[in-house]
């Protein structure tokens, strides 16, 4: 009778034996848990239960299924992310009985990111052209802050300034303005005196290369109307210069 035993006992195991797999496909479906609907091109990972060592990774297609092939049978951990969802992480036990393995569907959730606070900073470009002048702002210009209307003017487009008289593309039949008034600084031919006038009290600069009649004929290569920041301070501003000579001395 041990003999029987022994072989029936053999054919068991070897039936038992011949029964196992020794890699596992791995197939599901990611979902959203509101509404149910699947996830296309959600990222899933599989790590190894213990240590989280990678061990293969896909994508879902466009019906949010994904598989997973080659796996050997053991404990893992399984991960669906997206955008706009959370990941989702579950234990799965792929067994050695069957090569594949059909997992239920995941649900994901989906992510909620609160605002503390949205701020928008816009600020007004530095050149503008309308239909009769341009405009050429320098409030907000830094490189143009540090030294007087006179010195920053210079820097500007078709003007120069040459023995302190302004000339707007080569020509001083020009008119400067001030606010849109001609001043002592501006007047006499001769702008020097704007030379005293910080840039940073400067708003804008207005070009008009083709004055109407409106304006004086001195005018008629272009007037320049310098416009004042409208938030003045009170104080004094002005430029002192001072000159020495020796003259010649004779030796008799």
């Amino acid at each position: 009778m041990k003999p029987a035993y022994c072989f029936i006992f053999w054919v068991l195991s070897s039936l038992s034996l011949s029964g196992q797999v020794k890699s596992v496909t791995v197939s599901g479906t990611v979902r959203a848990h509101a509404d149910k609907s699947v996830v296309p091109y959600a990222n899933i990972v599989l790590k190894t239960a213990k240590d989280s060592v990678f061990v293969a990774g896909t994508i879902t297609n466009g019906e949010g299924r994904f598989t997973l092939a080659n796996i050997s049978p053991g404990n893992y951990s399984l991960q669906a992310s997206f955008t706009g969802y959370e990941t989702r992480s579950q234990h799965l036990f792929v067994g050695s009985l069957s090569a594949f393995l059909d997992i239920p569907a995941l649900e994901m959730e989906e992510s909620t990111t609160a605002l503390a606070a949205v701020v928008i900073t816009g600020s007004a470009e530095e050149i503008s052209y309308k239909m009769d002048k341009k405009v050429y702002s320098l409030a907000d210009n830094l490189s143009q802050a540090g030294g007087s209307v006179l010195q920053s003017m210079q820097n500007l487009p078709g003007i120069t300034v040459q023995d302190g008289k302004v000339l707007l593309r080569g020509s001083d039949k020009v008119t400067v303005l001030i606010d849109g008034k001609q001043t002592a600084l501006t007047g006499f031919g001769n702008q020097t005196g704007l030379d005293n006038l910080p840039a940073s009290a400067i708003e804008k600069v207005e070009i008009i290369t083709n004055p109407s009649a409106r304006y004086d004929a001195n005018g008629n290569a272009g007037i320049i109307n310098i416009v004042i920041k409208k938030s003045r301070q009170s104080g004094l501003n002005g430029k002192i210069g001072f000159t020495t000579g020796l003259g010649s001395l004779w030796v008799r």
